[in-house]
């Protein structure tokens, strides 16, 4: 499994409040982050693979609405967050 338990907490420990702060929209989108890097080399060896490019695409929706949600909200949190995972806006 690419996503292993360790590997969950030291996202969440990096990105987020703690490691066991799951909920942390910071986090959530480190780990999507990390998701969406995985299923992207995925999609580069294995071109015909229209589920995981469904899961994608349903995975960067996901990330862009935390990302409006936490710009709304808190703009230093959003402007931190994207420049620690190098995101495009």
């Amino acid at each position: 499994m690419y996503l292993s338990k360790e590997k969950k907490q030291e996202i969440f420990a990096q990105y987020g409040k703690s490691a066991t702060d799951t909920g942390s929209i910071e986090g959530q989108i480190a780990l999507f982050s990390y998701r969406i890097s995985h299923l992207t080399e995925h999609l580069k060896k294995n071109i015909h693979d229209f589920n995981t490019e469904r899961s994608l695409t349903k995975l960067v929706g996901k990330r862009r609405s935390l990302l409006n949600y936490l710009k709304d909200r808190d703009i230093n949190r959003y402007r931190k967050i994207v420049e620690q995972l190098g995101l495009r806006k």
